[in-house]
C-alpha cells in the first residue's frame, strides 16, 4: 500500500486527537527533512520494526 505525506498526516491525526493537525504536519515534515539530510550526508537510516534506508551507487549501464 502506497501512502503519501498528506495521507500519513491525516492517518496520525485521526488516531491522535490531543495533537493539532498542524503540529502533526510539522512533525512529519521535520522527520522527513532529517531523513533526507542524513541520506545526503551518506548516512544509513534504520527504523526498528519498519526498515532501513541507504543510498546505493551503481555504475551506469547501456540501455537498449
Amino acid at each position: 500500500m502506497a501512502i503519501n505525506k498528506k495521507q500519513l498526516v491525516d492517518l496520525i491525526a485521526s488516531k491522535q486527537d490531543q495533537l493539532s493537525h498542524k503540529d502533526i504536519e510539522l512533525s512529519v515534515k521535520a522527520i522527513f527533512e532529517s531523513m533526507t539530510d542524513s541520506l545526503k550526508n551518506g548516512k544509513r537510516i534504520e527504523i526498528r520494526g519498519f526498515g532501513s534506508f541507504a543510498l546505493r551507487f551503481r555504475k551506469s549501464r547501456t540501455g537498449r
